[in-house]
């Protein structure tokens, strides 16, 4: 919310213990602000140190999750959670490079290890989790596609490997159809141009939910 002239000088006009104690309070209320601050200002771990830390906590969590596998359902819970701890570190540290590598490690790490669980699970049990995935794999390609043509190339890599794992799946293969995402995009590496409006019109059609 825009805050007028009047209120900016008269907050600036405070005494200095007076902007402490709300500056505190606000803090208390806001725990991602408190965190970002804190990042800024008094942490000394670079943000590629934080992609790191998380890369590997990714690891053990999709492997606790594929170890007490049980259904499609709950590996789906275990990976929103995971999602959750990466916009946790996007929202503090401002990671756009490492919103977009983060999220497709989650979904290498996750296919690689449940990819065959995923396409012997019963359609019903399984839809949801495929347009989890589907759905994911749209938003890295809109982010990719928003950063510079040169970074483009540094997820090449991981992107062809996801579209491999996709294809070897009939369940996510057939959603991806049913929702406007081409694998091909991913095994030859060729975003469309225009990939923000062809997602905005397949959301507009009531797919991908």
């Amino acid at each position: 919310m825009p805050f007028d002239p009047e209120f900016i000088k008269a907050l600036q006009q405070l005494p200095s213990k007076e902007k402490d104690k709300l500056i505190l309070r606000l803090l208390n209320k806001d725990t991602k602000l408190a965190s970002r601050l804190r990042f800024e200002l008094v942490e000394t771990d670079s943000v590629e140190d934080k992609r790191s830390d998380l890369s590997n906590e990714i690891i053990e969590k999709v492997k606790w999750a594929t170890n007490r596998y049980y259904s499609p359902g709950i590996l789906l819970m275990d990976m929103r959670e995971i999602s959750g701890l990466i916009n946790e570190h996007v929202a503090i540290t401002k990671d756009k490079i490492g919103e977009i590598s983060l999220n497709l490690f989650m979904i290498r790490q996750l296919l690689e290890l449940n990819n065959e669980r995923i396409a012997v699970a019963p359609r019903g049990k399984s839809y949801t989790l495929c347009i989890y995935i589907i759905a994911r794999v749209f938003k890295i390609l809109l982010l990719i596609q928003k950063q510079h043509p040169d970074l483009h190339f540094d997820f090449k890599e991981d992107i062809e490997i996801v579209g491999r794992l996709i294809g070897r799946n009939d369940s996510l293969m057939k959603t991806a159809i049913h929702n406007g995402l081409d694998v091909n995009w991913l095994l030859e590496f060729e975003i469309p141009e225009d990939i923000v409006e062809i997602h905005k019109n397949i959301k507009a059609m009531g797919f991908l939910k």
